[in-house]
Formats: C-alpha cells, structure tokens, sequence
C-alpha cells in the first residue's frame, strides 16, 4: 500500500475537522466541556481564551489507550514527539515543536518544576496512574515558569485528595511477563468533611523486548488536604518511587538496523550489553504542599512548595561502531549520583476592573535550587557479535572513574502577567526578571566554573472570542534555559535563548464538547548545546528556527462516538553552525510530519450495552538520522487498539475489563537516531489485559 503523502494527510485532516465541525451544529447538544489553560496562564483560563497553543489529555483518555508512561500518553497530541529513544521508557523523553534539549528536564508536577539535571543520569519521571491531566504548553513559556525549552513545557496534574468516599484497585498482565497492581483510595476523614486523604500506589514489572533486560517500578502517593476556614486550604502530599531495574537505554548503528550489514540485520531484540554489569536503579523521593487563601472576592494567594531527591546508579556496557563484519566495539559507562532540589513558587492573584475592562492580574516571586553530585567511570570490553551475541565478557581492562563533580544550579524570579477582556478582545501581557548562578565543580580537576547572569522573558498576546465560539489569536514569548552543560575546555556554555511569533485559530461550538485548533508558528533559538555522539563533549552550535503548523480536533459526535485528530508540519533547521555539514540541515529527533487520530465507541444500549472499543492510527515521516543529513528514517505508520467491557451489565457493580494493543500489526521498526552509530528501536507489539473494581 502506498504511503499517503503529508500534503494529503493535512488537507483529509483539514477536511474531517471542517466537517466534524458541521455536524457538531447539527448534533444533538451535549454539555459544554470546560478546558482550563491552567499551567500556560497559572490562572482558570478558557481553552479559546488562552492565546497560545495547549493540548490537554484526560487520564481516561491515557488510559483508554493503554499508555504506561508520559510519553506514551502524549503520542496523539499533535506537536508532540514522544519516540526519540524508541522502545526505552527508563526516561519521559518528549520533544515539543522538534526542540529535544528540554525532552528530560522540561516537566512540571503541580505548577512545580521537576528539577531534573539533564547534565546527569538524574532525571525523574512520574507514573501516569498518579496523574488526573496532563496539559502540554507549545512554544515559550519562560515568563511564569523561567528556565524552559522554547518548544514548551509538559504540565502534570496530580490526583488530590476528594471529599466523596471512592476508590480503584486494578490488575493487570501482559505479554513480555507485564504485570501489575495498583489500588486509588481518598474521601473524607471527619464528619464536618474538613479532612480529606488520597492514597495511591502502584506496583509493576514487566522482561520487556530487549533479552536480559526488565523493568520493575513500586510507587506510593499519600495526600492530606485540609480545609483549615472556608478561605484557606493546605494540601500536603509525597511521591516515592523506586525503579530497581530501568529497561533498556541504548542503540545501535544505521548499518544493520535500517540498511543491512552484508545482507544481514540486527534483531529489534538485541541486547549489547553484559547482564553481570549492567544496570540501572533509581529511588525518587518527592515531599510538598499547597497552600490557598482566599482573602475575599478578589484577591487569592497561593504558596506551592517542592523539596525532591534522587539516587541513580547507572551501569552501562554499550555497542559504538562496528570493528568487524559482524562485531560491535563496546565499552563502559557507569555512574554513582545524587540530587537534591527544592522549587518554591508563591504567587498572588487579583481579579479586577478598571472601568470596562476586567483584569485577571498574576504577581509571583519564584526560586528553584538544585544540586547534583556524580561520580561517572568508563572502561572497555571485547567486542560482540551483533547477529549471534554470546555473553559473560568481562572488561578488557582497568575501569576507571573519570569525573568526580558537583553541579549546583540557583534561580530566582519574579513575575507579573495581566489578563485584560474588554468585550471580545482578550489581552495578555507578561513579563518576568531572572537571576541565575550555575557552578561547576570538577574535584579530580581541581577546577570550579561559574555563571552568574540575568534574564528578562516576556508575552504578548491578543484574541477575539466571537459568539459562536471562534476565536483567532496571535503571540509572541521569549524563552531561555540556562543548563550545566560544559564544553571541550569544561567551560559551562551560555544559556540558550529562544523567542517564538504565533498566530492560530480555535473553535468551540457553543454547548458542545467539541474543539478544534489550527496554530502557526516561527521559533529562534541561539546559543544551542549539543553534541554529536552520546560520548562527546557539549558544544554551542549556533542557531535553530523552527516553523510549521498544528491541526487538533475533538469531536464527539453522539454519546457514543468520539474522534481525536491531529497533524503536525515541524521544520526545523540548524540555522547556523560551527560545523559547515551542519548549517542549513534538519534537525534529528525531528519528524517533519507526524499525523494521528483515535476513535472510540462505547454503547449505550442494546445487546452491546457495556462495551467499548478504540482504534487508532499514527504516522511519521521525514525523520533525519544524523546531523549532516546523510541518511533518513524510514517513515512509520502504527495501530493501536483497545477493546473494554463493563462487566456490572452481568451483575458484578463496579467492575471492567479492558485488553489494549499497541503497535497492533507488529511494525519492526526504528523510531529515531541520535546518529549513525545511535539507532533506537521501536515498540514491538505491546498486549495486556487488566481487570479493575471501582466503588
């Protein structure tokens, strides 16, 4: 079968929501859904009032789809590359409008940056059976939130405490030994329901594709809100996790993945490592509170606390290059780290008027530290059969430690956004002054590097909300992301700064649960880290633009049927370069095209009362797999399918049953390439049943 063409998918897709749209007015009314911008305003925003482009995902929607990660739950949210590493899920990697410096360290829990040092093995990742949403802000969003990735942010919402008694508890087995646990508990804890508690834990394990390689995760949330007055509320919450085994985190070369070496190629099961020395072990320890108080009509302060740590321990025996036929080079990498961080937000909201125009007016004072210790050590080991692997090597030499150092990173900021609505006209202006201090200590150097600079962000954005629903819009953010990044000379390199121009269109049909949204956008970055091989130094290459343009829909067209549609055109190029194969070339980690949608059924009567079924489809094409642009990925196309019954329909109250599929047809495939010596395997088909008792 052919594969069809990106101007046709954009034009089918553009069709569809036009005419999803139509029926919408026709339809029977259903109720107004209500989407919130929270994390892109900090306040209670419309979705078709916030003049920027967001894309919020509802836990059922995760879950109806079977996603066991974030990332996993963002493959249908158009401007969202969620495949950079393939199969491995050790870590959320998601790259926003092609941007991928941000894809570790670029998540917020609760309005609170996870202060994960993307200079490390220290980054964290949250299970999505503990989330409720999970909203994606496209573009710069520096002003409220300071150092950020301008291709956006992913803003998770926890699960919080609840004043009605209920609770889940759920189980689940796969192919690859997955199986699982999980259990949802909160309601009041006194009879004036001032009280109330949440408990969530989970436990999962599962062989995973790779040979000699599993995953294992046990994660428990307790929470206590506490309603102190009618005004003033205090959530106190913690998040531990521990992953005794992280899966598997490594590629291979474009050689032998995507073209064959001597007519032969690697198995999308292949493990290059050794079991007796690889591992991969992390323990996260997350304590916080929000405090509310509402000093009347008008005027709500809030103080968000997070003090976060973590303990890595990463060992790694790893293919680079080949050095025969059919025999992979290998060598070690192993790290020892500890990070401790805290994030402290305290904002003050007032919502007034100044003769017809309303203001929703945000003032905030910010401060963010973060302090990472590694110890990191390499090695070699005898090369490995890459067709016929036989293991039980040990190192061909000496393992040596070679980096003993200390990262420390401060921000401090304040910021102040105004949201004025005059009539139709929504006006949004912000501005927000950092300071930051980054020192670097290399102790087996004896050598300590610094920056200590400062920074203005800040937004503009304009909309006119017809009465039918539209609502046309254009902005502009600035965004930078100081990092710890050193180069050759162990210098710490400049902040990356970006700044994005947008303009887009969203509808809401008045009554209805249906949106749709088309944006276009053009991003600058300067001063952009990368590096060429996973082993290389850190290096400023220049500058990236990135332009393109977003279709989303979400139409429900009866109580039954639901679509979920979208297309994304992201080019995006090394605009400038200090190597000259470099400039004027495609980013990597970057699909130029990537469309999806997703169907559900759930009936409503009849014989068939009680089931529900799913389908989708997501495609990516014109995936660069190096730097120079020498070689590409071979476009994609993916199925995923879900099928769910209420078993309370045979008398069993409270209790379903759901099977999902992903990658449904078996796709061997690669996902994406860091270079020529780094491919990244795709998914094999995933099935897994499980069973859940709500009451």
């Amino acid at each position: 079968m052919p594969t069809p063409r990106p101007l046709a998918l954009a034009v089918s897709l553009a069709a569809v929501s036009i005419a999803l749209a139509a029926h919408a007015k026709d339809a029977e009314q259903l109720s107004t859904l209500t989407v919130t911008a929270q994390a892109a305003t900090k306040t209670e925003t419309p979705f078709n009032e916030t003049p920027q482009s967001i894309s919020v995902i509802e836990n059922e929607e995760w879950e109806a789809r079977g996603a066991e990660s974030v990332q996993r739950a963002l493959n249908y949210t158009p401007g969202v590359y969620a495949n950079q590493v393939g199969a491995s899920s050790r870590y959320d990697y998601i790259v926003l409008r092609g941007f991928s410096d941000g894809s570790l360290s670029n998540t917020f829990l609760d309005g609170l940056k996870l202060m994960g040092d993307a200079n490390s093995y220290s980054s964290l990742v949250i299970d999505p059976y503990f989330l409720e949403s999970i909203e994606v802000v496209k573009g710069p969003a520096s002003v409220l939130y300071g150092r950020a990735s301008p291709g956006g942010l992913v803003a998770l919402t926890s699960k919080s405490p609840e004043f009605e008694r209920s609770g889940q508890v759920r189980l689940g087995v796969g192919n690859n030994a997955q199986r699982s646990a999980a259990f949802d508990l909160t309601g009041p804890l006194d009879d004036e329901r001032r009280l109330a508690y949440r408990l969530t834990g989970l436990a999962e394990s599962a062989d995973t594709q790779f040979d000699h390689v599993e995953e294992e995760r046990y994660a428990i949330a307790p929470q206590l809100t506490w309603d102190i007055t009618d005004a003033t509320s205090l959530t106190l919450h913690a998040y531990l996790q521990k992953d005794p085994e992280g899966g598997y985190h490594s590629g291979v070369p474009y050689e032998g993945a995507v073209e064959s070496r001597n007519g032969r190629r690697i198995d999308n099961t292949f493990f290059d490592g050794e079991e007796d020395y690889d591992k991969f072990e992390r323990t996260q320890r997350l304590f916080g509170y929000d405090l509310e108080h509402r000093f009347n009509d008008a005027w709500t302060g809030r103080q968000k606390l997070l003090y976060l740590n973590t303990d890595v321990t990463m060992n790694q025996v790893y293919g680079y290059g080949w050095t025969s036929d059919t025999e992979l080079n290998r060598y070690y990498a192993g790290g020892e780290e500890s990070m401790e961080a805290w994030t402290l937000d305290n904002q003050l909201e007032a919502r007034l008027s100044s003769g017809p125009v309303d203001h929703t007016l945000l003032v905030g004072a910010h401060y963010q530290h973060r302090e990472t210790d590694v110890k990191w050590s390499s090695g070699s080991f005898p090369p490995l059969d890459a067709f016929h692997p036989e293991y039980g090597a040990d190192p061909s030499g000496d393992i040596v430690t070679t980096n003993d150092e200390r990262h420390e990173l401060s921000q401090t900021g304040v910021y102040l956004q105004d949201q004025m609505a005059l009539d139709h006209w929504r006006l949004t202006l912000g501005g927000r002054y950092d300071r930051v201090s980054i020192t670097n200590e290399q102790k087996l150097a004896d050598r300590e590097d610094t920056l200590d600079e400062t920074y203005f962000s800040g937004r503009a954005g304009l909309l006119y909300l017809f009465d039918n629903g539209l609502a046309p819009y254009v902005s502009y953010n600035t965004a930078f992301t100081p990092t710890s990044f050193v180069d050759i000379d162990g210098d710490v390199l400049e902040p990356m700064e970006g700044k994005q121009v947008e303009a887009g269109l969203k509808y809401q049909p008045n009554g209805s649960q249906d949106q749709y949204s088309v944006s276009l956008f053009h991003i600058e970055q300067d001063n952009v880290a990368t590096k060429e091989q996973p082993t290389d130094p850190y290096r400023s290459i220049g500058e990236i633009e990135s332009q393109g343009v977003e279709l989303e829909a979400h139409t429900q067209l009866t109580d039954s049927l639901r679509f979920k549609a979208g297309y994304s055109y992201t080019d995006i190029t090394y605009a400038k370069s200090d190597v000259d194969s470099e400039e004027g070339s495609h980013a990597i980690y970057a699909p130029r095209h990537i469309a999806s949608v997703w169907g559900s059924y759930a009936a409503q009567n009849g014989v068939l009362e009680g089931l529900g079924a799913g389908l989708g489809v997501r495609y990516h094409a014109d995936i660069q797999a190096d730097r120079a642009n020498t070689e590409q990925v071979p476009d994609y196309t993916l199925v995923d399918a879900a099928l769910s019954y209420d078993l309370g329909q045979l008398g069993m109250d409270g209790v379903s049953a759901r099977l999902n599929v992903n990658n449904l047809l078996d796709k061997d495939y690669v996902a994406s390439c860091n270079s020529l010596q780094f491919c990244y395997f795709g998914a094999e088909r995933s099935v897994k049943a499980s069973v859940s008792y709500d009451f």
